[in-house]
């Protein structure tokens, strides 16, 4: 499920300040990573149900590896974990609305405190 409208899908921020801020909101990047791209994951257990809020960016300068790289954030995403398949986002999944609207506020929380430190986008 895409989380539309939140506003982060318009940020480019420096990896070191992503790296420093999401892990704040219990959005960790652990080994999602390559070169050019980078995975924030909040897992979220509700009633033995897992779920993960993403976050996902890709580099449109620079070298993750390297830590020095600008990101451009794309929209968040809710999935649900599958054993032993994964997540899956797909319109046949059915989120509960008070799991939708925590992600909401997180997502508002995390684009309020990134957003002053955004890089300007050229057109």
């Amino acid at each position: 499920m895409y989380i539309e409208n939140t506003g982060l899908e318009h940020l480019q921020l420096d990896l070191n300040t992503l790296d420093e801020i999401l892990p704040e909101y219990g959005l960790i990047r652990a080994g999602q990573w390559d070169y050019e791209r980078v995975t924030y994951d909040r897992k979220i257990v509700i009633n033995n149900n897992v779920y993960y809020l993403r976050v996902q960016g890709y580099a449109v300068s620079g070298d993750v590896g390297a830590h020095d790289a600008i990101i451009q954030l794309k929209v968040p995403i809710l999935g649900k974990y599958y054993y032993p398949h994964g997540v899956e986002y797909g319109e046949d999944e059915n989120f509960p609305n008070a799991l939708v609207n925590e992600c909401k506020e997180i997502l508002l929380a995390v684009k309020e405190e990134l957003e002053p430190l955004a890089l300007a986008i050229e057109s």
